[in-house]
């Protein structure tokens, strides 16, 4: 194959990896918590000219590579819900969840009970303190959740203030290694160990919206879909012109 063809689609594989990460961005505006990834490019260069008479920067040819996918952690907006289970994270941490595979990590604050009394997420699955699972009791009342992730109720008849555990609040050393599994989880990769964080603070009543940029997500998806189809029609192009030259070639003079 020629080079412009290799060079076309290698660019138009980037595109449409890149396509992929803006479309989930876009569906992810409204997800609670969700932050959003950005595709980081780099130049890849082989030596695809080896005959003679191409010397110098004749000789260099330039692919596209898709180096890596970014987290954008930036904080999202706050939302007042007035849910008194709901928390919005204030710094670079992420609350604990249980799942069946193990300890996963999310930005995601709303919250509920399940019918067993214990502290969820959206999915159900438990979200953990500093000494396991949270759970309440079924005369707990006012809930409140102070800014260190401490929480109290009121219970019983004669409302006697009692903690039901502390929210975990862990922050992870290279946080753009966290892997994204789905229902707004992450998972830290083998070898890196979240650690409490000392300085972030929760604030009740509140949710972490989707720091995604829907003006600027839908912009790079017109812009990825204008650049695909222009590489398109150069390829199509390069291919009539090939076919051109085969066919005046071949006509041979009787």
């Amino acid at each position: 194959m020629e080079n412009t063809g290799l060079i076309g689609l290698s660019r138009q594989m980037t595109l449409e990896r890149q396509l992929d990460v803006v479309a989930n961005n876009i569906a992810n505006i409204n997800t609670t918590g969700f932050k959003a990834d950005k595709s980081l490019f780099e130049e890849y260069l082989r030596s695809g000219a080896h005959e003679d008479n191409f010397v110098g920067r004749d000789r260099r040819v330039s692919f596209v590579q898709d180096r890596a996918t970014l987290h954008d952690f930036a904080a999202g907006p706050s939302e007042q819900t007035k849910n008194p289970l709901d928390v919005a994270i204030d710094g670079n941490a992420f609350l604990v969840v249980q799942t069946p595979a193990g300890e996963r990590y999310t930005r995601d604050g709303s919250m509920q009970i399940n019918a067993q009394g214990q502290l969820v997420n959206a999915a159900g699955a438990p979200v953990l303190g500093t000494s396991g699972p949270i759970v309440f009791q079924p005369g707990d009342k006012n809930i409140n959740i102070a800014a260190d992730g401490n929480i109290t109720v009121l219970e019983g008849v004669n409302r006697i203030d009692s903690v039901r555990g502390k929210l975990r609040l862990v922050s992870v050393p290279d946080s753009q290694k966290l892997v994204k599994e789905g229902s707004n989880l992450y998972s830290a990769p083998p070898g890196s160990t979240p650690t409490p964080s000392l300085t972030a603070r929760v604030n009740q009543g509140f949710i972490e919206k989707s720091n995604v940029n829907s003006v600027m997500e839908m912009t790079r998806m017109i812009d990825v879909t204008r650049a695909y189809t222009q590489i398109s029609a150069m390829l199509l192009s390069q291919g009539d012109l090939r076919k051109s030259a085969i066919e005046k070639l071949a006509d041979v003079p009787a």
